[in-house]
């Protein structure tokens, strides 16, 4: 097992929100986590799990209360956040399957495309799940592209697309890593292929049950999404992926400490199936889930000890968010809802990942530069992740194409904290594409006849109802009371608000 103790080697813009940066561009290093809940931190009000080193970067940065991911899957808030669109506006953006091409067009606007263009070296390490490849012509044993490179990537260091959808492998600058080209990967998300064992099949191979899928392909005692075969000397192991993402990172930032540098490093933790490496396996006391908690704030105080023992962290924005809210059981026998223990994911939120309710979107967000963000503070602006691109680019003095990133908004000021003053109005995205419009302190909830909740994901609240909704957020937090019927006029204003928004090109 891979040890955990590394050795590290040596269009226009706002001026209004523009930040000096005559002593140097700064560093971004952005750790997107995986399923993180609003309440699954202890800066965020956790006291059944310590987060020490997340709660360090609150401690010393800017911690939001209101900052919130796009949408409440994992694809499509990465759309959002790479290119300024929301995914809506796309019909390719629903969770990928795990042999999905490229999604995002080369060309377009896009961050990392936007910060190379500004002398950022930039890498992606990580989870991908944006596609790979064209449609139809994808071949793992080869040189895949387009991939990250033809969108703004210099280098990368992918799992290609979840860690429980084959195939099982590291691609690093578009190609598996440790691949014997004598035994040449195949992959099918239609019908089995090889002879490789499932967890349909062979339910005795397993390690970890599954409650909802899972069961096909098995790898390393555990049943995935999908069917593999071949690849055997490439295949990961998934108690070393952690460990694998950070030695990669560091690498990196070693690599381009004396030019400026985007890290996006797309952590694995906390999503499904969940396997901590030993040195966290049985620690939380909270089950699996929690000990990838573990391991996740593991993974920020490598990331920042590694910046500290080169001085550069002073001039360095670590940017800390998720995906989506959190999801307890997502389709394996993990144990996560039996071991809680009084724990609450989502915190004072309703909801979770797939949900049109507040959990699914709202997500923890901290922003620690010690050279422009006063530590220690607290904001509730409102800030959703489709507005980074139009943030970094005027942090940098970068034009970008704001045409093609149509729903970015520049918040840099409210970004590092020299303005209470966000957005004013967002939406938010869940599954089967119901959307959400938010202005002010008000929400409202398209119709949608779709079940209250969602069987195949641990019975996830939905939030769908068949008639509008509409919350007071400031005072219901929650979402326990609909106000739809005593607010006509302002279902029907936001209603037409949302329409438009949809309608701009």
């Amino acid at each position: 097992m891979i040890s955990l103790g590394f050795i590290f080697f040596g269009c226009s813009m706002n001026p209004e929100g523009s930040s000096d940066t005559s002593n140097g561009k700064p560093n971004i290093v952005l750790i997107y986590a995986d399923d993180l809940g609003y309440g699954d931190l202890s800066c965020y009000g956790a006291t059944k799990i310590q987060t020490p080193n997340i709660d360090k970067l609150a401690d010393e940065g800017l911690l939001f209360t209101r900052a919130y991911a796009s949408s409440s899957t994992c694809t499509p808030s990465r759309f959002s956040m790479m290119t300024g669109r929301y995914a809506f506006r796309q019909t390719n953006t629903a969770i990928a399957p795990g042999d999905a091409p490229l999604i995002i067009d080369p060309g377009s606007a896009t961050l990392p495309a936007m910060l190379q263009a500004a002398g950022y070296e930039t890498a992606a390490i990580g989870k991908w799940h944006l596609g790979l490849g064209t449609p139809g012509n994808l071949d793992w044993n080869g040189h895949v592209t387009p991939g990250p490179a033809e969108i703004g990537f210099s280098y990368s260091y992918l799992m290609p697309a979840t860690s429980d959808r084959v195939p099982c492998v590291f691609m690093e600058n578009q190609r598996v890593v440790d691949l014997d080209p004598n035994d040449p990967i195949e992959v099918s998300f239609s019908e089995k292929i090889g002879d490789w064992p499932t967890g349909k099949e062979n339910p005795e191979l397993m390690k970890m049950d599954t409650t909802a899928g899972h069961n096909n392909t098995i790898i390393n005692g555990i049943g995935r999404i999908g069917y593999m075969t071949g690849g055997k000397s490439a295949l990961w192991v998934d108690e070393e992926i952690a460990g694998r993402l950070v030695e990669k990172s560091k690498r990196f930032i070693s690599d381009n400490q004396t030019k400026p540098f985007f890290l996006y490093l797309a952590t694995n933790d906390i999503h499904v199936p969940r396997l901590p490496n030993e040195k966290f396996a049985g620690k939380s006391g909270m089950g699996p889930r929690g000990d990838v908690i573990l391991q996740l704030d593991w993974t920020v105080g490598e990331i920042v000890k590694a910046l500290d023992s080169l001085g550069i962290s002073d001039n360095t924005m670590i940017v800390f968010t998720s995906d989506n809210g959190p999801i307890v059981d997502d389709g394996y026998a993990d144990q996560a809802k039996e071991l809680l223990n009084g724990h609450t994911p989502a915190g004072p939120l309703r909801g979770g990942k797939y949900s049109t309710l507040e959990g699914g979107t709202r997500v923890p967000m901290l922003v620690k530069w010690p050279k422009k963000v006063n530590g220690g503070k607290k904001t509730d602006a409102l800030l959703s992740q489709v507005d980074f691109i139009a943030s970094f680019a005027s942090l940098v003095g970068q034009p970008y194409d704001a045409a093609d990133a149509i729903d970015s908004q520049n918040h840099l000021r409210a970004l590092i904290g020299e303005s209470s003053e966000g957005r004013t109005t967002l939406v938010e995205d869940a599954i089967n594409n119901v959307l959400s419009y938010v202005e002010g302190d008000w929400k409202y909830i398209s119709p949608f006849d779709g079940p209250p909740t969602l069987s195949w994901a641990g019975g996830t609240e939905s939030g769908f109802l068949e008639g509008p909704q509409l919350y007071k957020i400031n005072e219901d937090p929650h979402e326990t009371n609909n106000v739809a019927g005593q607010y006509p006029e302002k279902v029907k204003e936001m209603q037409e608000k949302l329409a438009a928004i949809k309608q701009k090109q």
